[in-house]
């Protein structure tokens, strides 16, 4: 297999994942049988499909949540129906990898936005420590930080960011009002990680995940309901949020995936055996192409 640097593979993701949104594009204006049955999927089986659309690699940004900032929709496809309804679609060609990287101001900015409440002091603190966003990181890692193994603190240092164990060491009440606001927050974050980001206008926000590549043979079909995942997420948020070990915890697990460090930002992760499983224990897996 072709060895690719990191840029060159983002690259590749970001186009052949715009290729298979153009042929699940095509298979729905082209297959009338398969179109039919993706509608019955969505439990609409009387509808038809009057147009479908998909940004690709001339989407354009639309407006908003930050004033005047303009930002990249959720939404892949978008499938208007003869009745005049517009159904929204978050196109995932893989089973796993990163569904929203932000930086730590602009993700306590856009949350506070998008659900009109406020992230309280306590927890931007902790945001702000865990995701290298403070300016005195590296002052309190020189006196508080995780050295079990060295590499640990390397790493703290290296990122400008605090890990779990550093945390609780730097101030225990930070430590764990951060993981219990993930936890009471799992239904809005799955929203915004899938739906809606920094998206202003709820005409943009994705309605469903749509896991389906077609660049590859015998690839999962298999389509979800992102109200769902929000609603399973917030019911499995008390056992499915926690610091991972790795690394003296960099990492915080979530229902759906996971959101880690990466390039000074949040990075939220996607995890489709996570949420299939989920939805299957809550009785809503009800969106399979069988």
């Amino acid at each position: 297999m072709e060895q690719r640097d990191r840029a060159s593979g983002w690259q590749y993701a970001k186009l052949s994942g715009h290729k298979n949104e153009d042929l699940v594009k095509q298979l729905l204006d082209t297959d009338p049988h398969y179109a039919q049955n993706f509608l019955r999927r969505l439990e609409r089986p009387f509808a038809k499909i009057q147009s479908t659309s998909v940004g690709g690699l001339h989407e354009t940004n639309v407006p908003s949540v930050l004033g005047t900032r303009t930002t990249k929709s959720k939404t892949d496809l978008k499938v208007l129906l003869q009745n005049g309804e517009t159904i929204n679609l978050s196109v995932k060609k893989s089973l796993g990898g990163q569904v929203y990287l932000v930086q730590a101001e602009t993700f306590i900015e856009v949350f506070e936005r998008q659900f009109l409440q406020p992230i309280p002091r306590q927890v931007q603190r902790a945001i702000r420590l865990f995701w290298a966003a403070a300016d005195d990181a590296v002052e309190i890692l020189k006196q508080y930080g995780d050295q079990s193994p060295p590499s640990n603190y390397q790493l703290q240092l290296r990122h400008r960011s605090l890990n779990a164990t550093t945390l609780r060491a730097y101030d225990e009440t930070l430590y764990h009002a951060l993981l219990q606001w993930f936890t009471d927050h799992a239904c809005e974050i799955t929203k915004l990680c899938f739906s809606m980001g920094a998206v202003r206008s709820p005409e943009e926000w994705s309605h469903y995940l749509w896991y389906i590549n077609l660049l590859e043979e015998h690839s999962v079909d298999v389509l979800f309901s992102i109200y769902d995942i929000g609603v399973a997420a917030k019911r499995n948020a008390d056992r499915e949020t926690y610091y991972s070990p790795t690394n003296g915890g960099t990492t915080i697990r979530l229902p759906f995936g996971f959101v880690q460090w990466h390039q000074g930002r949040l990075q939220f992760h996607h995890d489709y055996d996570k949420i299939r499983d989920m939805l299957m224990d809550q009785a809503v897996c009800r969106l399979s192409e069988s």
